[in-house]
């Protein structure tokens, strides 16, 4: 506050001196404006793109979206935060202010690290942003099993990583051409080593090996991933700008062992998921209807498709005891249940997609589902598909049924258009008899419906 005598008065006059305004800090402009915010919303599009082109195919499942959510981030948010770094490290060489940088006081390390940060912050919180919507589209209708946040957690590491070793490449080689060679490069790397069948497959950064909901990853996997790609980029970062360049080695060797941690622990990186191995089951039915635990919540929906199948089949002995839905052939009384995984083809965000037709699946799954071969009498391939058909009727039986005999008749195939009048007939007496006749008939059809090669005289005839 400066204070002066007023010309003529009787007391001091005061003016306020305007004080300078204090410069912004170097790392306020890397946060808001420049590169950054712009290189984050482009690696948010582009894996919230290739997350909403697949929603079919994950939402349900928290292992599918993990699966999903690691290959994007995999192969396109490494080859995206290594080329987005290479650009924004080359920017000095592009704007020729290579000079007026190194006559800052700040050290190269200082520097580079002010530049670098705000980016791989903000690319990491991109990718989780596309992480926390994808788990709230899928919450809904998953209804088992959790979220696997160390993925996603290690992943959005290594891509913060991955930020920093390519800026320090793109200062060490201030190339336009880096950034995509990197891109290229990065992709063509981590989608070599992901698709390999050895253990190495386990360094492709950010990919995530499970298999849907059978597989959960161990904790540390994603972690040890991320320290690996972090001691990459320390490494390198100190090579370029540290005094004493040896102390490089150190995240170097912390890469490294974080590598061979990897590749020798192989298989044991995943476990199996302990509700793979379960099921849940509902026994008003004939069979009993069970779907496997880590989707409990589509038993009441198979149910319902299945609910013209089981009705028809209510009262009818030698069935066997249910439908089975674990990762192992059905044992002796048990027939497999149609399959509901992966996702987007017979289910859909906890809806089957096409009730009929997953019941014609299922009615087949107890006609000699094991066979082959049909059983060479004639006769009892009639008796199958008329029972067939009456139990869950094809989709679209009927056109199909009118288009084969107008084309047999066309072309003059007695013995084909004599097959469909056979099968025509026997469906014909299975629908006449009444409820309790049918009840009896079908018990000794299903006495043996499951051998591929019956003696004729055991099956009984329409």
């Amino acid at each position: 506050m400066n204070t002066r005598l007023r010309p003529g008065g009787n007391g001091p006059a005061r003016t306020l001196a305007q004080s300078p305004r204090s410069a912004p800090h170097p790392l306020r402009a890397e946060w808001l404006r420049g590169f950054a915010p712009w290189a984050a919303t482009g690696l948010l599009l582009a894996l919230a793109w290739s997350v909403v082109a697949k929603a079919d195919q994950w939402q349900g499942s928290w292992g599918a979206t993990t699966e999903l959510l690691s290959t994007a981030a995999a192969l396109i948010g490494v080859p995206f935060a290594l080329a987005a770094g290479a650009w924004q490290g080359g920017r000095e060489r592009r704007r020729r202010t290579e000079e007026l940088r190194s006559s800052t006081a700040r050290t190269p390390l200082v520097q580079l690290l002010a530049a670098a940060l705000p980016l791989a912050c903000w690319l990491a919180a991109a990718h989780l942003l596309v992480v926390a919507g994808t788990l709230a589209a899928c919450a809904p209708y998953a209804s088992a099993g959790g979220p696997a946040y160390t993925v996603f957690a290690g992943n959005a590491l290594t891509l913060a990583a991955c930020t920093v070793l390519g800026h320090t490449a793109g200062r060490a080689v201030p190339f336009r051409l880096t950034a995509p060679l990197l891109a290229i490069g990065g992709y063509a790397v981590v989608g070599a080593l992901g698709t390999r069948r050895s253990d190495v497959r386990h360094l492709a950064l950010c990919m995530v090996h499970v298999l849907g909901d059978n597989d959960l990853a161990v904790w540390w996997y994603p972690l040890v991933s991320a320290l690996c790609a972090a001691g990459l980029a320390a490494a390198a970062v100190l090579a370029l700008t540290a005094y004493r360049r040896a102390a490089a080695l150190l995240p170097l060797a912390a890469a490294l062992g974080a590598a061979v941690l990897l590749v020798s622990t192989g298989d044991g990186l995943l476990r199996d998921n302990p509700l793979s191995h379960r099921q849940v089951c509902d026994t008003s039915t004939a069979p009993d209807i069970c779907v496997n635990a880590t989707y409990p919540g589509m038993l009441p929906e198979v149910t319902r498709a299945l609910s013209g199948l089981t009705g028809r089949l209510e009262g009818v002995r030698n069935l066997p005891v249910r439908y089975e839905d674990l990762w192992r052939s059905p044992r002796p009384g048990e027939a497999q249940l149609p399959n509901l995984s992966p996702l987007g083809w017979s289910a859909v965000r906890g809806k089957v997609t096409d009730p009929e037709r997953y019941a014609w699946e299922a009615a087949h799954m107890l006609v000699r589902p094991d066979c082959e071969q049909a059983p060479t009498a004639g006769r009892i391939t009639v008796t199958d598909e008329a029972v067939l058909r009456w139990l869950a009727p094809e989709p679209g039986f009927a056109e199909l049924r009118e288009f084969s005999v107008t084309r047999a008749r066309q072309e003059g195939d007695t013995k084909r258009l004599a097959w469909y009048r056979a099968e025509d007939e026997a469906y014909a007496r299975l629908k006449a008899m009444n409820d309790d006749e049918r009840r009896s008939w079908l018990g000794r059809y299903f006495a043996t419906a499951a051998e591929c090669a019956p003696k004729p005289g055991e099956v009984p005839s329409l």
